[in-house]
């Protein structure tokens, strides 16, 4: 959860570093894309390395860069570190991802299931709400946050030192290095349906991140805390969402998610243009709720489908959806923040194209049900 939590710490600092370096939120959202970006890269490259090296060289390795990435982060004096950092951070990431959540379920199958889906959203919720805790009550707020985040990584790096390997190397070392995508014919229906509501959920999840505490400060100028709230609401009702769901069908579990998407997205609609805090975040915990439900449905819709051998590439597809949704409409979302009528209106714009997608997506599932057999 460290990788997620230090992946979420500079969200509250975005707008400090704003004010410090006079940059716009187009910057901020390029800032954001770029973390995107980098996991995307390093999840297709170094996603199955611990299947063949173990799962302690990569581990090891991913907590190094991510202390790297750290360093950078605490010296950071414009956006060319700002940048460098978050590249370097985005690869450490995606590269602990696969390794992480493989050893789980090494560990164990029912318990390592439960953690890799719950633990994102806990990961990424507590990182946010520890910044912003750190940066309104202590001093030097662009560096804490980093600092205390390397003393638990040195300790998480102790902790891989001391645990047992959990798998044999084999060769292919190199060639498991070349991202597998291909979607075999047996899924193509069924990833036409989930394609757009996983679009949406992590657009959202993207908005929030990039732009959630600057929204929360247009709607009323509170604390960086409230600010960092925002994320920490958003992904523990995304968690919250997947525990209580895990043995639920898979199509019960997406229909869950859109309905909890649309409804928090005319919430935050309604709550934005009245300005009405308290209702915002009542939209935000929906959305997490619908971000939660709609992955974990899209992905209970499309696995159980895939032959073992198809797993990795199936799963490289649908990482590929979810991090173009992640960055793409938040780097759009900075411009229209810019030239379109500034973050509520931005805001109100987006809460219209994810309830959009959301429609389609409903469309698509009650079609697929009434062409499925039986």
């Amino acid at each position: 959860m460290s990788f997620l939590a230090a992946s979420a710490a500079p969200t509250p600092l975005y707008g400090i570093y704003q004010e410090r370096w006079h940059f716009s939120p187009v910057t901020t959202t390029v800032v954001f894309a770029v973390y995107a970006l980098a996991v995307l890269a390093s999840l297709l490259t170094f996603g199955k390395l611990s299947d063949h090296v173990g799962r302690r060289p990569v581990l090891a390795v991913a907590i190094v860069v991510q202390m790297l990435s750290l360093v950078v982060f605490v010296f950071a004096n414009g956006v060319p570190t700002l940048l460098a950092a978050r590249l370097v951070q985005g690869l450490a990431a995606g590269a602990a991802t696969g390794a992480i959540g493989a050893a789980m379920l090494d560990i164990d199958r029912a318990r390592g299931t439960l953690a890799n889906s719950i633990a994102p959203g806990i990961g990424t919720g507590s990182g946010a709400l520890l910044s912003a805790l750190l940066i309104q009550f202590l001093p030097a707020p662009t560096q804490l946050v980093y600092v205390v985040l390397l003393v638990i990584l040195l300790l998480q790096a102790l902790g891989v030192a001391l645990m047992p390997e959990t798998v044999t190397r084999m060769a292919g070392a190199r060639r498991s290095l070349r991202p597998d995508i291909n979607l075999p014919r047996s899924v193509r229906g069924p990833m036409l349906v989930v394609v757009p509501v996983l679009f949406a959920v992590w657009a959202l999840a993207g908005f929030f991140g990039a732009l959630g505490p600057a929204l929360v400060r247009a709607l009323m100028n509170t604390s960086i805390v409230v600010g960092g709230l925002v994320l920490f609401v958003f992904a523990l009702f995304g968690s919250i969402a997947v525990l209580l769901l895990r043995n639920t069908a898979a199509r019960t579990v997406i229909l869950t998610g859109i309905a909890a998407l649309i409804l928090g997205m005319v919430v935050t609609l309604v709550s934005t243009m009245a300005e009405s805090v308290p209702g915002f975040f009542v939209g935000l915990a929906l959305g997490g709720v619908g971000f939660g439900a709609g992955f974990q449905g899209s992905l209970k819709t499309v696995m159980p489908l895939v032959e073992a051998h198809e797993r990795s590439s199936v799963l490289s597809v649908l990482y590929v959806v979810c991090y173009v949704g992640f960055g793409l409409p938040t780097v759009i979302a900075g411009f229209l923040v810019v030239y379109a009528g500034g973050v509520p209106r931005t805001a109100d714009e987006y809460s219209v194209a994810v309830i959009l997608l959301a429609l389609i997506a409903l469309l698509g599932v009650r079609r697929a049900t009434r062409m499925s057999p039986g």
